[in-house]
């Protein structure tokens, strides 16, 4: 992997990193018998420690070469990104399994003592802050069941985890608890954030990753029809409360202007106090060329406005075919402001969960639990293609009908959400629980496609240190 030139990242302008252990050293005559020790379950006695404890744990999923500003590259075993080969080697994705175990702790240990109580805080701030970390924790669980299957379920009443031998939840144990937690969340969180909070959860953000939660468990490996109902309902609360809408114009989706709004709905962030990864390192024209789309996959994509915004293909109007050894860039990350982009630095966020999302989530699951296409269903994938063509009409994206079949109106949503998402963590995750990564890889990949392939290795170094832990199968 080429080394990335990334920056420190906070969640939020609002959090501020507090430092959780001090290290001291000293010439000086031990003290055998300190008069306190911090430990994280007596650290944790303020809003402001709390709050820190939130900001590491996004630090660890987004921050300084860790996480998925380093290692965003693992999922080019899809069919967007170059140089997938579905060889997936032991300890593949190793350190995002760290990073979001990382995060798990800081989080439980805050949720440890909200559950205690903070003196001096009222019931409704500490409920807030509560709700931050169930779905900061239902997040983290929800990427890693879908990456690994069924994964060590460590929560705030765990015994220390760092001493305690721990087997594998079933993946629907695991599932069990981000319902919990999100709903918990949905229950807890506010509606909307003041200006200065604008980058935490909302009451939205969790249905939205709720339902989109509900729908991966409506399809493989769980398998439970009765889900995308669920996974319908969720989103459809979120489209009714009318909180949120598509940017009109697709140009300007990922600009500094919209990363809050109104179709950003929860994002990993950076700020000009905490950068983002370089804004050319995602592309092959004008970067490091870590992250550059499949020949194949660009080319198939219909020629609309939005594959313009998304997807680089020039460089100095000339097409990367003719520049020889060169892939089509990734666009979407590249809106900063022209100073940002000359200096390499870069406050674009990260989309965990978008309004358009939501759309293409009610409109799979509306169809599925319906047997067909709806004119709601209908109308929420419309919404994206309409935006995407830039309101006009294209043969090679047509809006759907309800005369479609249940079977061919779900193809269209998988491959709308593959068009409108792209690069943004989430192709990976439909090819696995729609079970198509073998139709859906190049013929050259194909002949490397085992079953193994639908879930990544634990990894090596923790089956050594805990005998309960077993290996996912093929590794």
């Amino acid at each position: 992997m080429a080394m990335k030139n990334f920056k420190l990242f906070t969640s939020n302008t609002r959090y501020r990193l507090v430092a959780a252990l001090i290290l001291l050293s000293s010439c000086k005559k031990l003290v055998e018998k300190p008069s306190s020790v911090i430990v994280p379950d007596n650290f944790y006695t303020t809003v402001t420690q709390v709050q820190s404890a939130y900001t590491a744990s996004l630090n660890a999923l987004w921050g300084h070469n860790v996480g998925y500003q380093a290692y965003m590259d693992d999922f080019n075993q899809d069919d967007q990104i170059v140089r997938g080969d579905l060889n997936i080697p032991e300890n593949y994705g190793a350190e995002l399994w760290a990073a979001h175990y990382n995060a798990l702790l800081n989080i439980n240990t805050a949720i440890k003592a909200l559950k205690k109580g903070l003196p001096g805080v009222d019931k409704s701030q500490t409920d807030v802050l509560m709700g931050e970390g169930k779905f900061l924790r239902a997040y983290n669980y929800f990427m890693l069941v879908r990456i690994f299957g069924g994964v060590p379920l460590i929560v705030e009443t765990t015994p220390d985890p760092v001493t305690t031998k721990l087997a594998r939840a079933s993946v629907q144990q695991v599932y069990d608890q981000i319902v919990s937690d999100f709903t918990d969340a949905i229950a807890k969180l506010p509606v909307t954030r003041s200006a200065d909070m604008r980058g935490l959860p909302t009451r939205d953000a969790a249905k939205g990753l709720l339902a989109k939660a509900y729908l991966t468990m409506a399809t493989y490996p769980l398998n439970v029809p009765a889900n995308y109902a669920k996974a319908a309902e969720m989103a459809k609360e979120v489209i009714d409360s009318a909180r949120y809408s598509l940017v009109p114009d697709i140009k300007d989706l990922f600009s500094v202007a919209t990363q809050y709004g109104p179709e950003m709905m929860w994002s990993l962030n950076s700020n000009y106090q905490n950068l983002g990864p370089d804004p050319r390192i995602w592309s092959d024209m004008r970067g490091f060329g870590d992250i550059c789309a499949e020949p194949t996959w660009e080319q198939a994509y219909p020629k609309q406005p939005r594959k313009d915004a998304f997807i680089e293909t020039t460089l100095n109007g000339v097409l990367y075919y003719d520049l020889g050894d060169y892939w089509p860039g990734v666009k979407k990350f590249q809106y900063d402001s022209p100073a940002d982009f000359a200096a390499g630095r870069s406050v674009i966020n990260m989309p965990v969960i978008r309004f358009a999302d939501v759309l293409l989530i009610f409109a799979e699951a509306e169809n599925m639990s319906k047997g067909g296409p709806t004119q709601n269903a209908v109308d929420a994938i419309n919404k994206v293609i309409n935006r995407a063509n830039g309101y006009v009409v294209n043969n090679q994206d047509p809006l759907a009908t309800t005369s479609l079949t249940k079977e061919a109106f779900d193809t269209k949503v998988i491959q709308e959400r593959n068009y409108e998402l792209c690069f943004e963590i989430d192709r990976w995750f439909d090819l696995i629980r729609k079970h198509i990564l073998k139709r859906e890889s190049l013929p050259d990949v194909q002949i490397n496609f085992s079953n193994d392939d639908y879930l990544w290795p634990i990894p090596t170094n923790d089956i050594q240190v805990d005998p309960l832990l077993t290996q996912n199968p093929g590794y």
